[in-house]
């Protein structure tokens, strides 16, 4: 098999997007191929930081990531953004594959040439990504796509991969839903620089109890690069709150930014 058309991949074709991130799950890119990926992955960051510009979406199971991820997906179209989306799922104990469970919600951007939905399989490995989950983003970023969007499997605790791989982690909470800060606290809570409580819609009272734990959590443990994570109230199913979702992320990449000089 040839080598990547990375000419083709940088006007965008789809159909060597695909393959390449096909090549890339299956361990099939040649080291001189790896190396030419990341000088451009690299060469895009440097000429652009927007070109970078990675969102990662994680949470437990149930707590409705891919809905929260759907609607992200309309509010940057909106802009005329071109989105990218690596959905990482569960894998088949038959096939190996992913399970693609709710991915449905997210079927009307199918249709759209400016959004690329890829679901990627765990394939066992754990941390909530898949292992070419970082390679298949840097492609994506080639192509085109900012932002991408990394939605990880339905995490516990302790799997925090996510946050090596993208410049903002969104973590999803939802009232009632077992995300007790006592239990968290020592997991995924930490490595939020956004918070967003969904499901609001079927208990304010529990959401906003869940908001005040979590912004007394912050006071308790101030974060070395001096920012607070904002915690915000959302009813995906209502679309209320997205937009108020966005402007955050704006502001936390801003911050980063800035941070870097």
């Amino acid at each position: 098999m040839g080598e990547i058309n990375l000419d083709a991949l940088i006007r965008g074709d789809i159909e060597v997007l695909a393959n390449s991130i096909s090549r890339a799950e299956n361990g099939e890119l040649s080291p001189s191929e790896l190396a030419k990926i990341h000088e451009l992955a690299k060469a895009s960051s440097a000429s652009s930081p927007d070109k970078r510009r990675r969102i990662g979406i994680t949470g437990t199971p149930g707590v409705g990531k891919s809905t929260l991820t759907s609607l992200l997906i309309k509010e940057y179209r909106a802009t005329g953004a071109k989105v990218g989306v690596l959905a990482v799922d569960p894998s088949s104990v038959v096939t190996g594959g992913a399970l693609l469970g709710d991915r449905i919600r997210m079927q009307e951007h199918y249709v759209d040439p400016d959004v690329f939905i890829r679901s990627m399989s765990a394939r066992g490995h754990l941390g909530g990504l898949a292992v070419a989950t970082p390679l298949a983003s840097e492609l994506l970023a080639i192509a085109g796509h900012s932002p991408v969007i990394v939605e990880t499997v339905g995490v516990g605790q302790s799997e925090v991969e996510v946050m090596n791989h993208v410049d903002t982690t969104i973590v999803v909470l939802a009232p009632g839903a077992g995300d007790d800060i006592q239990s968290a606290k020592a997991g995924i809570l930490e490595i939020a620089d956004i918070f967003i409580i969904n499901k609001v819609d079927r208990d304010k009272e529990g959401a906003e109890k869940l908001r005040q734990d979590l912004l007394r959590s912050q006071d308790l443990s101030q974060r070395s690069d001096g920012w607070r994570a904002p915690v915000l109230l959302v009813s995906a199913l209502d679309r209320i709150g997205i937009s108020e979702v966005v402007a955050a992320i704006s502001k936390h990449q801003d911050f980063t930014e800035q941070a870097r000089g």
